[in-house]
């Protein structure tokens, strides 16, 4: 389970090169499930390689 979280979060780290995503847009440039998702971004977060930008209407995800 490990390796497949780890390899997730370098395709969620791939999508972010290209600049800050919405969850919404993140889990469609992704192709991810909603799980895979937010398992990979857990990773990245705990490795304190993104950062969470919440507004009124969205969380922003994007590299630190």
């Amino acid at each position: 389970m490990k390796e497949k979280i780890g390899m997730n979060a370098g395709v969620v780290w791939n999508v972010l090169n290209d600049g800050p995503k919405d969850l919404k847009a993140l889990k469609k440039a992704t192709k991810l499930s909603e799980k895979d998702l937010y398992a990979a971004l857990g990773w990245l977060a705990r490795e304190e390689k993104v950062a969470f930008t919440e507004t009124e209407t969205e969380v922003l995800i994007s590299l630190t």
